[in-house]
């Protein structure tokens, strides 16, 4: 019911944001004179204030048309080549492809927790001039019909190997986050079956693989509350007219409600500043607003069955480090993991995944050799600063792609029988 009444105020405020939006553009007309005086400015930056806070933020695109090579533009195209109902892989291939093909692949899994694959734009774009770059796009769930099935936790997994097999070998996985737990159980699977397609590194960003450490302010309400109380309280289904219809979903704008109360008095000071922004007519500081909190305040929805799996068994029961996770009927046991380089990366300030939750891996990767194995802290930065920002792309970023070209394996390794017959390779 909840979900209907979110529904009915975003189509009851919809005269009134129309409204809002009409007297911003009479009070930014340049041929208006109040529009040159702080008397309309600030009209305008009331009335824009109100439209963008009573917005629905559609799906931002990557916009990364180009990049940088040697020094040279290049032209960048996005590209599907592989779709389920739940994800497409998309790849953005570069012009020069075929002269660079000795460039790592690297697949990016980007977060599904609320936010859409393009939160990672940033870690994408400082990645393309030294990779060729594939990036996990999930599809919200409530845009997909109740005819395509379910998704839960197994699902994802299950998605992930057949990336890789698609892949195919020397490929380098990067996961961002709430990724981490299927990624590291994804390659725990792949290593104990022999699968000769396991990627040959693995980079773990601010990762919950043991919520138990440092736990943070998220780890502890999931710990609070049951099963029960998520399903009671977070669980709901998906309204007509929307695709999915009667779908069982994890609201996305529930998703974002906790994470911006959990620093509401930054976004308060955010609003406000952009609002006298707007007033003086700085213009490069409200673009960097805007930029920002278009991304931040587009959210998707989740499956009920993925969320529920995924608190349970990450947050509650901690059952990887543990060892007790189980993939379907496979036990998900990280020690089988011999031949995947481990590089774990971690923020000092990180208020979502405490310092030492993805640094664990390491401690349950028992079985990978030193020298294929790295831990780094970047001292001064919160969670998305893990993946995106300056120190990300000035310190974060060039020690990922070392550690990818000093761990590559060779294209041309031959294919287990077993994996060729199986139609995977």
């Amino acid at each position: 019911m909840f979900y209907q009444i979110y529904e009915m105020n975003h189509a009851v405020l919809q005269p009134y944001r129309a409204l809002a939006e009409t007297t911003r553009l009479y009070y930014t007309n340049p041929l208006n004179p109040f529009s040159h005086t702080a008397f309309g400015r600030s009209i305008a930056a009331v009335a824009e204030l109100f439209e963008r806070s009573t917005r629905r933020y559609a799906k931002p695109a990557f916009d990364l048309d180009t990049t940088e090579i040697n020094g040279k533009t290049v032209d960048v195209t996005e590209e599907i080549v592989w779709s389920r109902p739940f994800c497409n892989l998309l790849h953005f291939n570069r012009a020069t492809q075929q002269a660079r093909s000795s460039d790592p692949k690297i697949l990016l899994v980007a977060p599904m927790s609320g936010h859409y694959a393009t939160l990672l734009r940033g870690t994408v774009e400082a990645m393309l001039p030294h990779a060729d770059v594939y990036i996990t796009d999930w599809i919200d769930a409530r845009t997909v019909p109740v005819s395509d099935g379910g998704f839960d936790l197994d699902d994802y997994i299950d998605y992930l190997i057949d990336m890789f097999h698609v892949l195919g070998p020397d490929t380098h996985v990067i996961a961002v986050c709430q990724p981490s737990v299927p990624v590291l159980a994804a390659v725990s699977v792949m290593e104990a079956r022999g699968d000769a397609l396991a990627p040959a590194s693995m980079t773990l960003m601010g990762g919950p693989i043991d919520t138990r450490i440092n736990p943070t302010a998220v780890n502890t309400m999931a710990e609070q509350k049951d099963i029960d109380w998520f399903k009671s309280n977070v669980i709901m289904r998906v309204p007509f007219p929307h695709a999915g219809f009667m779908r069982e979903v994890y609201p996305g704008f529930l998703q974002l409600s906790g994470f911006m109360s959990m620093n509401l008095d930054r976004h308060m000071i955010a609003h406000k500043e952009y609002y006298l922004h707007l007033v003086k007519d700085d213009g490069d500081s409200a673009f960097k607003h805007r930029e920002f909190y278009d991304e931040y305040l587009a959210v998707m929805d989740l499956t009920a069955e993925f969320y529920l799996q995924t608190v349970e068994t990450v947050f509650v029961e901690h059952a990887l480090p543990k060892g007790k996770m189980m993939h379907r009927d496979e036990p998900v046991d990280p020690s089988a993991i011999t031949n995947v380089a481990l590089l774990t990366v971690e923020g000092e300030n990180d208020d979502i995944s405490g310092v030492g939750q993805t640094e664990a891996a390491h401690t349950l990767c028992t079985r990978i050799p030193e020298h294929m194995r790295e831990h780094f802290v970047q001292p001064k930065v919160g969670h998305y600063g893990v993946f995106n920002g300056s120190r990300f792309r000035a310190e974060i970023a060039p020690r990922i792609v070392d550690f990818i070209i000093r761990h590559r394996k060779t294209a041309t390794s031959p294919l287990k029988p077993a994996l060729i017959a199986g139609g995977k390779a």
